[in-house]
């Protein structure tokens, strides 16, 4: 999912469940905040006593940390591809040839799946934490995106290869997107070849590029992410798939909504008001009308709508600034761009401790730390 739903559907969620806009704000800004964290290290201030460490939970499309295995372990099993046990609750496995084939399943990432149920239960139950707002975002996130990112897996592997040209919603063959498809692959190449310079020659060749292809879901670009399109694609282990993302988002947003409002009462398990219709149908209505396709023109459409009051919850005015003044990270380190060369030092105050940037990256180890050593290995899987 992208911007739109990430920031714009989060804040209307956390809104209906019963959040100030304040909360909402932070829940909405942390749950898009995962996508721009793509900067990871430590931060050195100039007193040469305090240092913070943090974590990246994004990667740009072709940054060469892909081709790194455990860079992909790290950021997008736990933060963007959240394997789903075959839609399996713990202690059962899907079926499989073999055992490669039953982890591999394992891996696949499915919509509402027992694991993803596990990850916010877990975000309600340490809600008591300094970053409890901030990891319930994240885990929006994540929760968000296993309806967006189902049947694709976070490692490199087949099945998230698009052998055959991408389908309209009537499954005619889509043959317009697909050489818009390989037309961004090789630029972005090009460019980020250039980027990097000569000594990356080497590397990048083009068994390299064939590589990148196969990581999430970079074989059908962004069309998982975007709510209003239908779609489908034959994947890499011949299978065809139908995809309907206005159905697909709406139930996601639903879900998110009830979580959330369980998250309010402080137990996993409260029985909770169902949306209500006006605001279901607002919502099922956006997904489905919104159809720019830039997704920051979609994003602002969302903002519109919800300064114009279109929702129960009245008017408000959300804000997300990536980077630069008036961003998370501004406020906290005084930096105004979005890439560091790792030599900068700042200036330290007390108060960075209680900076939602830092509370936000404070959450990501902790969320990160949950799923790959305590969520993944309850359902046999050990991937970091």
């Amino acid at each position: 999912m992208q911007i739109d739903f990430h920031h714009g559907v989060t804040y209307c969620m956390a809104r209906l469940a019963g959040f100030s806009d304040r909360e909402a704000d932070i829940v909405a800004y942390s749950a898009q905040y995962v996508d721009d964290a793509t900067n990871g290290g430590t931060i050195r201030f100039e007193d040469n006593i305090s240092l913070f460490e943090r974590i990246s939970s994004a990667h740009k499309m072709l940054d060469y940390r892909n081709f790194e295995e455990l860079a992909n372990h790290h950021v997008w099993i736990p933060f963007h591809f959240l394997p789903g046990n075959g839609g399996l609750p713990a202690g059962q496995d899907p079926q499989g040839i073999d055992l490669h084939n039953v982890l591999v399943n394992k891996l696949i990432c499915r919509p509402n799946s027992y694991v993803a149920q596990e990850m916010v239960r877990e975000c309600i139950v340490q809600q008591h934490r300094p970053y409890g707002l901030h990891r319930l975002g994240i885990a929006m996130h994540v929760y968000a995106d296993t309806w967006a990112h189902q049947g694709f897996v976070g490692i490199e592997y087949p099945i998230n290869k698009a052998e055959r040209p991408i389908v309209d919603a009537q499954g005619n063959p889509d043959l317009v997107q697909q050489q818009k498809i390989e037309r961004f692959y090789a630029k972005s190449w090009r460019e980020r070849m250039q980027q990097l310079g000569e000594k990356a020659i080497d590397f990048l060749t083009n068994r390299a590029i064939s590589k990148a292809m196969p990581l999430g879901h970079g074989a059908v670009l962004s069309y998982p992410d975007r709510p209003f399109l239908q779609w489908g694609y034959t994947n890499g282990l011949g299978e065809k798939i139908r995809r309907d993302n206005p159905t697909d988002f709406l139930m996601a947003a639903e879900q998110m909504y009830l979580w959330m409002a369980r998250y309010r009462q402080g137990d996993p398990e409260a029985n909770v008001p169902e949306l209500l219709a006006t605001d279901r149908d607002r919502i099922d209505l956006n997904i489905r009308s919104i159809t720019n396709k830039d997704k920051h023109q979609r994003h602002q459409r969302w903002l519109d709508s919800i300064r114009a009051g279109e929702f129960s919850f009245g008017t408000a005015e959300p804000v997300y600034i990536p980077h630069g003044i008036g961003a998370w990270k501004y406020q906290a380190l005084g930096i105004e761009t979005e890439i560091e060369t790792g030599r900068e030092r700042y200036l330290y105050h007390p108060s960075f401790l209680k900076t939602n940037w830092k509370l936000f990256h404070d959450a990501l180890n902790a969320h990160r730390l949950f799923i790959l050593q305590d969520l993944l290995p309850n359902y046999g899987l050990c991937v970091a």
